[in-house]
């Protein structure tokens, strides 16, 4: 169960290597419109006991705060990452965040990226959009090609439409991280779940994509890792087409 500060680490991420967190969320909570069966914080229900989330004014203040003392020991950051205990467009300040985050990386560590992992339910709200277009790695979620397959493993507050999602993710005209989880279960392994999923790839056209399977305990028991070789088998023809795939066990 993870609960994090405002701003965390640096830590070492298999996919950004040395990472700065933001969390918009909670300190001592989860705010999240996925209960994602894989989720590292775990479920929603065992985060309501922290509803805050932190102003603009707050990140600032913990973001230059960190900036500062990591320059000061000559600690390395290659990703600001907004990641957190949920979902980070959520925090009704995201744009102006955003801004202030990009001001900051700036002035401390012009090197480096700024990465915002999202479940991509928010990229069709246009200020959302705006500050994701914003940012160097917008990292947009599709876990499963159908809406069906989504309320499996996402388990989705509300109403979700994948098509909706697609749509979103066209407008960035490739210029996004397409990320998906991949689980080793009867439901969520058939050549044809696949098989559609690399459709909406070929539709949508990220720039990169990141494959990846589970690395920590997950609140719902029995999910099945694949290996980075079975799941290289599984996207090779997108691999064979060009498209650039980091896969990540």
């Amino acid at each position: 169960m993870m609960r994090e500060e405002t701003v965390f680490g640096p830590i070492f991420s298999r996919r950004l290597g040395s990472s700065l967190g933001i969390n918009l969320l909670p300190r001592n909570g989860k705010v999240c419109n996925f209960d994602c069966i894989y989720c590292e914080c775990g479920w929603n229900a065992d985060g309501l006991e922290d509803r805050v989330l932190p102003t603009a004014a707050d990140v600032r203040e913990a973001l230059e705060q960190k900036l500062r003392e990591c320059a000061e020991k000559g600690i390395g950051i290659d990703s600001i990452t907004f990641s957190g205990d949920g979902e980070p467009t959520l925090n009704p300040e995201f744009p102006e965040i955003i801004d202030l985050t990009l001001e900051l990386r700036d002035r401390y560590y012009p090197k480096a990226v700024v990465s915002v992992l999202t479940n991509a339910t928010r990229a069709g709200v246009e200020e959302v959009f705006q500050a994701l277009r914003k940012v160097d790695n917008p990292i947009l979620k599709l876990d499963a090609p159908t809406d069906g397959g989504v309320a499996l493993i996402n388990r989705p507050v509300g109403k979700y439409s994948v098509r909706d999602v697609v749509g979103s993710m066209k407008r960035f005209e490739g210029g996004f991280v397409l990320q998906t989880m991949f689980l080793k279960a009867p439901e969520f392994e058939s050549s044809e779940w696949v098989e559609q999923w690399m459709e909406i790839v070929r539709e949508i056209r990220p720039r990169e994509i990141m494959v990846y399977t589970i690395d920590r305990e997950t609140p719902m028991k029995g999910l099945q890792k694949y290996t980075p070789a079975e799941m290289r088998a599984l996207v090779q023809p997108l691999i064979d087409e060009g498209y650039n795939i980091q896969i990540k066990g």
